[in-house]
C-alpha cells in the first residue's frame, strides 16, 4: 500500500475545494480527515478515499 499523504500534513479535497488535515490511514484506500466548519464553529472528522484528495498548496 503506497500512501500518499502523512499524519498531520494538509490537504485539499476534489470535490469541494475544503482545505483539511490527515488523521490516520484506515484501510487500502481509505483516509480519516478532520475539518473546521467555519459556520457552526465545530471541528468534524470523516472518511475520504484518498484519490478524493491533492495535496494543500
Amino acid at each position: 500500500m503506497r500512501r500518499l499523504f502523512k499524519r498531520g500534513e494538509r490537504v485539499r479535497s476534489k470535490i469541494d475545494g475544503k482545505v483539511m488535515e490527515v488523521l490516520r490511514y484506515l484501510r487500502n484506500n481509505l483516509v480519516e480527515v478532520m475539518t473546521f466548519d467555519l459556520e457552526s464553529r465545530e471541528v468534524r472528522k470523516k472518511k475520504v478515499k484518498e484519490n478524493t484528495l491533492s495535496k494543500a498548496a
